[in-house]
């Protein structure tokens, strides 16, 4: 970039009332909300990678709220109470993502969602199964009535081996991350906000008007920003306690006359795989080593990739020729706490973090609770 930049680029390119770091599903629902409520305001969004860097265009696509092996870990970490929230604010996110793209844009599909268990898991499985008539009156005012049930039918249909329980939730669905993401970046954009791409921010800086925010391109200056880059927040703000956690995907070239359509869980929602467009998508695979996959650097490994393809060989897939056609890793944050994390750092400076692998669900509402932070401030 030539250290040549006009008066015309100063003034245009670089003020703003107000600037969202990170263009993920959170910071571009953010910065959709701030200016759909504030249309004078002079708003963009600054991204480090050529696309969304994290987790937004690199998940498995899943609309849901929580298999039940992960809605009893979660009931004990936050209560009863504390769980139906939760709850509420994931169904509530995935409307509200939905009404402002519409299901065609996001390629909205509500096959249902499965939680499989293996003869040896029998204690979590007959646990689960125990637990069904409890979480459905749980959800029943949010979701709808009746969501989860027993359905150990399906599993002969699917082509399983070696799964003896199936539990489905009717109102789990599936999206195309990609599809929703080019969305909200046109949306965002026809708003006038904006976006701009390979635009690393290097400090934060308070000046006396204001903000000045340092890149390679230049110095952008606001009056308010919000940070939005949830796993990689550190960078920007590292006494935010939340730790990052990278999740291994792959995806298979398409097989002819695939059987399995829906969203599955298997091992309390650490294995998770669906269709899509003919293919079989897997991910996961965590829990084999927290400690090497409590990363923010993106790869895969060994270990992780042979339980994933051991998996989908001998329990998805079995008897069936399958090819391995890419794999990719995205980078989620986690905490203690399972709800987000939502505040005004120091005076002017929002941040939006920690969506604990739900980002497709609290996205929406997550973005729009940071703005309505930043707007209250005003």
């Amino acid at each position: 970039m030539p250290n040549e930049l006009s008066y015309w680029e100063k003034e245009s390119f670089f003020k703003f009332d107000a600037i969202v770091i990170g263009s993920g599903i959170v910071g571009l629902n953010a910065a959709i909300h701030l200016k759909k409520n504030c249309p004078s305001l002079k708003i963009a969004v600054l991204e480090a990678g050529f696309l969304p860097t994290g987790a937004s265009t690199k998940n498995a696509g899943f609309a849901c709220f929580g298999s039940i092996s992960e809605l009893i870990e979660q009931e004990n970490s936050a209560g009863i109470d504390g769980l139906a929230l939760l709850i509420e604010k994931r169904w509530k996110g995935l409307l509200k993502l939905r009404a402002l793209l519409g299901d065609k844009a996001i390629d909205y599909q509500c096959l249902g969602g499965f939680e499989m268990f293996k003869k040896d898991d029998n204690l979590l499985a007959n646990t689960c199964v125990s637990k069904i008539e409890h979480f459905n009156l749980l959800t029943s005012d949010i979701v709808g009535k009746d969501a989860f049930a027993l359905n150990t039918k399906k599993i002969d249909s699917f082509g399983f081996a070696q799964i003896e329980t199936l539990i489905e939730n009717q109102y789990e669905a599936q999206i195309d991350s990609g599809k929703m993401m080019f969305a909200l970046l046109q949306y965002a954009q026809q708003l006038g906000i904006c976006i701009y791409n390979n635009c690393r921010v290097l400090k934060l800086n308070e000046e006396a008007t204001g903000l000045s925010l340092p890149t390679k391109n230049g110095i952008f200056f606001c009056e308010k920003v919000m940070v939005t880059t949830n796993a990689f927040i550190k960078d920007l703000l590292p006494d935010i306690k939340i730790n990052p956690g990278r999740g291994q995907v792959l995806i298979t070239k398409p097989i002819s006359g695939l059987k399995v359509k829906g969203t599955f869980h298997y091992d309390k929602g650490y294995y998770y795989f669906r269709n899509i467009n003919g293919r079989l998508l897997l991910g996961g695979g965590r829990n084999i080593d927290f400690n090497a996959e409590t990363t923010s650097e993106f790869g895969t490994t060994e270990p992780v990739q042979h339980a994933l393809e051991d998996l989908l060989g001998t329990v998805i897939l079995p008897g069936q020729n399958f090819v391995i056609d890419q794999q990719w890793s995205g980078i989620m944050a986690f905490g203690k706490k399972l709800e987000p994390f939502i505040a005004e750092i120091k005076p002017n400076v929002f941040c939006a973090t920690r969506c604990n692998g739900m980002g497709i669900a609290i996205g929406s509402q997550t973005g729009e609770d940071v703005a309505n932070l930043l707007l209250s401030s005003w």
